[in-house]
């Protein structure tokens, strides 16, 4: 399989949009979010002694909370940079 040539999903000297840079901080800060809030909320859960579940829906929605909230101040960020 060949190498995909550089610059072939922009135009030559063009880099990505200010509205591709925003989607591409909010998903870095989402994931990143996301693996913190596993750490915390795991963590936390199971001091609370939460176990089955409960420890699944709780480190779920902790994960999608601080994903969504990293992700998005990450992409006023990236919006800001513009």
């Amino acid at each position: 399989m060949p190498a995909v040539p550089a610059g072939s999903y922009y135009q030559q000297g063009q880099g990505p949009s200010c509205w591709d840079r925003v989607k591409l901080g909010f998903m870095m800060g989402f994931s990143v979010g996301m693996a913190t809030g596993a750490l915390f909320g795991g963590f936390t859960a199971l001091r609370y002694g939460l176990r089955g579940r409960e420890l699944m829906n709780n480190v779920g929605k902790v994960m999608l909370q601080s994903g969504g909230t990293f992700g998005t101040f990450m992409s006023i960020g990236a919006g800001i940079r513009c």
